[in-house]
């Protein structure tokens, strides 16, 4: 029992306090872009179920592979936060909750946005690489794969989990997690696995890429300079401020003067009165 809450600590220590500290001190105040993303979600669920608004949903944040690029990247954004109508809608809503909190958390606000969105548009242009390939290759899809509409959060959720775990060194979650997609996969050959796939891989790159610039900077904050440069600047001997050009090294302060008591060489002579 002791070495599994070891194990525990070790695995979602970091995470847990990362979480925790923000959470504790401003509550769901840390999480604006987290309510807000549910609080759309909620909206984009209820308006795409009327007649009057299943069709403006679609046109501003359904994707197809079928549709022009173009158009397919300016709803990418909207698609991110329209849950797909025949899974139930809560599952969207805890994995925004959860996830993009804890992210939001750790992250902030606009970096959880980008790599939510970084692996949202990998699955979105993967389903077009993956149909030109055909269903005979081990990538490739079917051509009636084009026309499914691709919408949720689910390929945001698996990025940014993926990514939490490389950050902060949970590497047994995020190989979880990889594992389960793709499982996924194999299992159930369709196009939402085979996104996520792409997602993950995407998210991969951006993780060497920060892995990559971090070991290029150095603990110290860069690879010339920085605390760490000048700590050991200082250890040397050359941490001290320079004397200025021409200025007069500093002395030792002189005392005030004192009377010397004559020695046996320096007795006062006195003139006989004779």
């Amino acid at each position: 029992m002791k070495a599994v809450a070891r194990w525990a600590r070790a695995e979602w220590g970091p995470l847990y306090e990362a979480v925790g500290v923000p959470l504790v001190r401003s509550r769901w105040r840390a999480v604006p872009m987290t309510l807000a993303a549910v609080c759309l979600t909620s909206m984009t669920q209820i308006v795409q179920n009327r007649a009057w608004g299943y069709g403006p949903v679609q046109a501003l944040g359904a994707v197809r592979a079928e549709d022009p690029l173009g158009l397919a990247l300016l709803r990418t954004p909207l698609s991110l936060f329209v849950p797909a109508l025949d899974l139930p809608v809560w599952g969207a809503l805890a994995q925004i909750l959860l996830v993009f909190g804890i992210a939001e958390l750790c992250l902030g606000w606009w970096r959880t946005l980008v790599i939510g969105y970084a692996a949202t548009l990998a699955g979105t242009l993967y389903a077009r690489v993956g149909i030109a390939l055909g269903p005979g290759s081990p990538f490739g899809l079917p051509a009636a794969d084009a026309r499914i509409v691709d919408t949720g959060p689910s390929a945001a959720v698996v990025g940014l989990a993926v990514f939490l775990g490389w950050r902060h060194r949970a590497y047994v979650t995020a190989g979880a997690v990889i594992v389960a997609m793709v499982v996924e996969v194999l299992l159930k050959d369709n196009l939402a696995g085979k996104e996520h796939l792409a997602a993950i891989s995407a998210v991969l790159v951006l993780c060497a890429v920060a892995e990559t610039r971090r070991r290029t900077r150095g603990p110290a904050g860069g690879p010339r300079g920085g605390a760490g440069a000048r700590l050991r600047r200082g250890a040397r001997g050359g941490g001290g401020p320079r004397p200025r050009h021409g200025a007069r090294p500093a002395t030792k302060p002189r005392g005030r003067r004192t009377a010397h008591a004559p020695g046996p060489d320096r007795v006062p002579q006195f003139r006989s009165s004779d």
